[in-house]
């Protein structure tokens, strides 16, 4: 991927990408390690929108994000796509396009570009390497950073800020919730949620389980019943009630595995992706995160 800084420092401009710096920034092309050669991935254009790579300070860091909203003035809600393990690529590109024809501003950052893009790497060890290299509280500090660039937009609603993610990006909602009062809602798609019997204590790791009672926003959590994470779920339901956040929930898809939502994958469950997308909307609006009426132009 492109170097975004210098050994002796940026120069002005060098941060400065638009439309056709993004195709230089983020791989073209759906991740290597998981695409199935058989699938019939959904497309979004981006007729009507605007579609742009910006990049964010974060830790010293100049974290590139991918995002899509609507060709139009206005303020528009906003939401923060967290991606798989596979970084951002075309699938979750797309999502973004997705939202920002509903009316939304959506924004996915690169957690991994750090170390490297995992997107265009065919090793699924290899992807887990980098992977593991994105500490948890720094990828906390990128959603920070993220929603601060998004406070300041002028044209972001700033009280209708909202996260959803996938895979690892499901793990990232559930623990950003946590940690950021100012989102409005989360919806979770098959992330970690309970620490497993063989994890020892790390401080790079956090576990959404073991820091529940400071959920600050509603998450709705949608898993597959054939994805070896559904087995915390009767684990999580326990602490939500415990905690008292009866505002949140957890849906289970019998016949889903995970990445159940991913359809340049073969695990892709078209009943289930169509369910989960219009449970999480309604969740969204319901919890105030949700568009005003919009009509593409």
């Amino acid at each position: 991927m492109t170097t975004l800084t210098r050994p002796e420092g940026d120069r002005p401009g060098d941060l400065d990408l638009t439309r056709r710096g993004v195709a230089a920034v983020f791989f073209s092309g759906y991740a290597l390690a998981a695409v199935s050669a058989h699938a019939e991935p959904v497309r979004t254009d981006d007729t009507g929108l605007i579609v742009e790579t910006v990049t964010l300070p974060s830790a010293g860091f100049a974290l590139p994000a991918y995002v899509a909203r609507p060709r139009a003035t206005g303020r528009f809600p906003a939401i923060v796509v967290a991606s798989e393990i596979f970084g951002v690529h075309d699938y979750i590109k797309d999502v973004c396009r997705r939202f920002a024809k509903l009316g939304y501003v959506a924004i996915a950052p690169a957690f991994f570009v750090r170390v490297a893009d995992p997107a265009p790497v065919a090793d699924i060890n290899e992807v887990i390497r980098i992977v593991m290299k994105a500490p948890d509280p720094q990828v906390m500090g990128d959603v920070g950073a993220t929603l601060a660039f998004l406070a300041a937009q002028p044209w972001v609603d700033s009280s209708k800020i909202a996260i959803t993610g996938f895979c690892y990006g499901g793990g990232v909602t559930w623990l950003a919730c946590e940690q950021f009062p100012q989102l409005r809602a989360g919806v979770a798609w098959y992330g970690k949620m309970v620490r497993p019997a063989a994890a020892a204590d790390d401080p790079n790791r956090l576990w959404p389980i073991e820091h529940v009672a400071q959920l600050a926003a509603p998450v709705l959590g949608l898993y597959g019943a054939r994805d070896g994470l559904a087995t915390g779920v009767p684990a999580m339901r326990e602490a939500l009630i415990r905690a008292g956040k009866t505002d949140s929930e957890i849906i289970v898809y019998p016949d889903a595995q995970h990445g159940f939502h991913a359809d340049y994958r073969p695990s892709y469950n078209a009943a289930g992706a169509a369910d989960g997308w219009a449970r999480m909307l309604a969740f969204l609006s319901l919890h105030g995160a949700g568009p005003r009426a919009y009509h593409p132009a």
